[in-house]
């Protein structure tokens, strides 16, 4: 049986593989740390390989560029052994909903989900901190030297996380703003799909720099649109006596598979004896192109019925040319004034199948491309905090984005299937658009919302109310949302499905003791220790295994007893687990039959080395295919 490594993705060794497989023979090895044999990049022989496109060093180039972004780059890729503890006390229907709720950093959070949701995410909406110079705090512990912890001294929490208050004499201004932000972009990319979507709002004072981030992350090609959103009325005594009453939504594709698209109004679709069964529409055979500019576009249409001319303005030519007329009679693609005693049309006009538009369109019929200026009716933030206040009958939260303005965006992906992804979850304003979106449409969306467990200040309304940090705020909004949307919409078809839980996850420490991860660092009585802390749970322990096989963390977990014995069935028989004591024979050979597809257990289950030795034979025998892994 394999042993499982619990920990999260190493990027760079997945970058080594696919080096390999493109130039094997830029591949070495070396010894590590450790002294133990590993593979590395000859990089002297892939520049040999690439010398053509390789930029010397010291060459001028054009970049984006600022202290520590390396470090940064560097520390989206490092692998972490952190997990995710499920926490069903403050879950809402823990067992059923396909809805998440993470607490913790999130980098680590992103790159803990990598493996599990990489290339799943339809769409990520965030709304990271402003660089206003004092409110964004993060930990970002990425090997700092002793000279350069000492520099920052007093900046610790109790438990010895660095904090950073990012004020605005701090030398470091913008570039403490990007090295947060740009390791957590990295990780979110690969979390998206082909075809998904990325918005970020942010202000002036980040919005260039943001722009160049997302170029390089993204890739230039894939920037969508900034949209403008006005946040608020004209303020008064401001400086230079302008009121920046916008904020931006920068939007990125992962690729060119992504297209937005709106509902539009309802096209007009004739239905006439001539064409039985054959719905049509009509639109104007003219295009703003001069007769310069499209000369085999500028001539004379002869209506074949009754020989009248029609001729083509030189400053708006006919969408068809002289080549193509003759195909588009044949075809009766063009209507001429008199055809139908209903039209009131004065030269030809193109006419379209609604067979040809559905076809066309597929999934997309009845919607249309999405303007940058968005609604009338997407609100200001004094909306969001309206929408807060009604809810907690107090003000709790400062300037949360409405829901509408989610919901926007939410909607023009079109897909009602789609995962919802916010790794600066706040109020949890996009976890209650989703949920009022689905009501609204019939929608099955799922979010996972994530966010640090800010403290409240001790004097704000938010404390005293008992909320001692953001996390609290935001698990209570979703309670006070989803309840409310159910009973707005009560009496509406299938609301009794809507789903309004939510599984609340940890992060934290590995379950794992430091002996699983080296056991070359321990003597050899430690390595009969058990390997799992003794504060954890099969349940956490479950959790871990399932992010390191890929098994999204709203499956299905059933527990059922078998032979006395606790065992998880994790989509059904995708994922069977058990971790209690004294398994014996007759239990894993019940297992077996059943037929998983994953099997784990943990080394210090089994009732003898007699079971140990006779898993694989009884998995040989009912179940051979199933993978066996071991914690």
């Amino acid at each position: 049986m394999d042993k499982m490594k619990m920990q999260s993705l190493d990027v760079t060794g997945s970058n080594i593989d696919k080096i390999a497989r493109l130039f094997p023979q830029c591949v070495t090895e070396r010894k590590d740390k450790d002294g133990k044999t590993e593979l590395g990049i000859d990089f002297e022989k892939l520049r040999d390989e690439l010398s053509a496109d390789v930029i010397d060093e010291g060459e001028e180039r054009y970049q984006f560029t600022w202290p520590d972004k390396k470090a940064h780059a560097h520390l989206a890729n490092t692998p972490i052994t952190d997990t995710l503890r499920p926490c069903r006390e403050e879950s809402v229907d823990f067992d059923h909903t396909q809805n998440l709720y993470i607490e913790g950093d999130n980098l680590n959070v992103l790159k803990v989900l990598r493996e599990t949701y990489l290339g799943k995410v339809k769409m990520i909406y965030i709304d990271p901190p402003y660089n206003t110079g004092n409110d964004f705090v993060y930990n970002d512990d990425f090997s700092q030297s002793a000279e350069y912890y000492q520099e920052n001294s007093g900046q610790t929490d109790e438990e010895g996380n660095r904090l950073v208050q990012n004020t605005e004499s701090n030398g470091r201004f913008h570039t403490d703003w990007l090295n947060m932000i740009y390791p957590r972009l990295k990780v979110a990319k690969d979390l998206l799909a082909d075809d998904g979507v990325i918005f970020i709002s942010i202000d002036d004072n980040e919005q260039a720099n943001l722009k160049k981030v997302c170029d390089e992350i993204f890739g230039e090609s894939n920037f969508i649109v900034q949209v403008p959103w006005r946040k608020r009325t004209a303020k008064a005594d401001v400086p230079f006596g302008f009121s920046q009453d916008y904020e931006w939504i920068i939007c990125y594709a992962k690729s060119n598979h992504f297209n937005a698209s709106i509902e539009g109004k309802e096209r007009k679709y004739y239905d006439t004896p001539d064409f039985p069964n054959r719905p049509w529409r009509i639109h104007d055979l003219t295009k703003q192109t001069t007769a310069s500019e499209r000369p085999n576009s500028y001539f004379t249409i002869v209506n074949p019925k009754d020989g009248k001319e029609y001729h083509a303005n030189p400053n708006a030519t006919w969408r068809i040319t002289m080549d193509t007329i003759d195909d588009y009679l044949k075809e009766n693609r063009i209507v001429f004034p008199g055809d139908y005693d209903f039209l009131k049309i004065s030269k030809p006009v193109l006419r379209y199948w609604k067979d040809d538009d559905i076809k066309k369109a597929g999934n997309d019929f009845g919607r249309i491309a999405v303007s940058s200026k968005l609604p009338e009716n997407i609100g200001m933030s004094q909306d969001g905090t309206k929408e807060v206040t009604n809810l907690f009958k107090s003000k709790l939260f400062n300037f949360p984005k409405p829901t509408n303005l989610i919901k926007f965006f939410v909607n023009i992906i079109s897909s009602k299937d789609a995962l919802i992804l916010d790794f600066f979850s706040g109020s949890a304003t996009t976890a209650h658009a989703v949920m009022q979106l689905n009501a609204e449409d019939g929608g099955n969306r799922k979010f996972i919302m994530v966010q640090l467990p800010e403290k409240t200040d001790e004097k704000s309304e938010a404390y005293k109310a008992g909320y001692k940090n953001i996390c609290e705020i935001g698990k209570e909004r979703i309670r006070r949302a989803g309840k409310k949307i159910k009973e707005d919409n009560a009496g509406k078809e299938s609301i009794d499905k809507l789903d309004i839980g939510f599984r609340v996850l940890k992060l934290d420490s590995s379950n794992m003791q430091d002996v699983y991860y080296t056991p070359q660092q321990f003597t050899e009585l430690s390595l009969f220790a058990d390997n799992v802390k003794p504060d954890r749970t099969e349940e956490d322990l479950l959790f871990q295994v399932m992010l390191e096989l890929g098994v999204e963390l709203s499956a299905s977990i059933e527990q059922r007893t078998m032979d006395g014995k606790t065992v998880f069935f994790v989509n059904e028989n995708y994922l069977v687990a058990c971790f209690d004591t004294d398994i014996a024979e007759d239990t894993i050979r019940e297992i077996a039959k059943l037929k998983p597809y994953y099997f784990v257990i943990r080394d210090s289950s089994l009732a003898s080395d007699n079971v140990a030795d006779n898993i694989d034979q009884l998995f040989e025998t009912y179940s051979k295919d199933t993978i066996r892994l071991i914690v």
